[in-house]
């Protein structure tokens, strides 16, 4: 029987780099630390990664670069796709990744412009267009102006649409039809948000998180049937 070949830490990060640049070693401790993956251990204690390992790796890492869900959420995902499903955040776990974008807490990472054009794969100019457009808002005042694997998630869809043929400018309606929906859900919920305490505010994020998966879904169906009629006129 053929022995399957197993991978240091060092050469699992190399492999994930180009698609995952903020992949490291402490990363991927800390994620074996929660119990999100468990390598083996040769018998001077060294990680040893499978294939199978490699796999989780990656599929972990693109829900949090694409979907930016926390780890609890990523569990759930991890679940169906140990059973060999493809769990999709949009598609199946709307308010899922909505809530888990509500949950996020704000000590994140931060990086300047030059990390976020090579998180996200594009140029520091579309970069600076994004930003022109208000589809980046990044923290602080120039020229010290930083980001986060938020706005590396933003951008790198952003990245997908311009390769496409759009344009920085074409996003604009995006943006706006994002904030019309968010003042929409803040004031439907604001009795329950102006009161205080934690289960109060988890009331108010339940609320939230429930609105804004209906409005997602409402979105999705509108936005289908405008397609379809292109595609099957009458």
């Amino acid at each position: 029987m053929v022995e399957e070949e197993v991978l240091t830490i060092g050469e699992v990060i190399n492999l994930l780099k180009d698609d995952f640049p903020d992949a490291t070693v402490s990363k991927v401790r800390f994620l074996e630390s929660q119990g999100l993956i468990t390598p083996t251990r040769s018998a001077s204690g060294y990680r040893q990664f499978a294939a199978a390992d490699v796999d989780r790796l990656r599929f972990i890492m693109e829900q949090q670069r694409d979907w930016f869900l926390p780890l609890k959420v990523i569990r759930s995902q991890l679940t169906l796709w140990e059973r060999g499903e493809e769990p999709s955040p949009v598609r199946d776990h709307g308010s899922a990744s909505i809530r888990g974008l509500l949950e996020v807490e704000d000590d994140e990472e931060l990086f300047d412009e030059q990390e976020l054009a090579r998180r996200a794969k594009i140029t520091r100019e579309q970069v600076r267009e994004l930003k022109k457009n208000g589809l980046l808002t990044p923290y602080g005042n120039s020229p010290d102006q930083m980001f986060s694997a938020r706005h590396a998630a933003i951008a790198r869809q952003c990245g997908a649409l311009l390769e496409m043929g759009l344009e920085a400018r074409h996003l604009r309606g995006v943006r706006h039809s994002a904030e019309r929906s968010a003042d929409l859900l803040i004031g439907l919920t604001a009795p329950v948000r102006r009161r205080r305490g934690p289960q109060a505010r988890q009331e108010a994020l339940d609320a939230l998180a429930d609105c804004a998966e209906t409005l997602n879904r409402l979105m999705t169906l509108l936005f289908s049937m405008e397609i379809r009629a292109v595609i099957n006129p009458d």
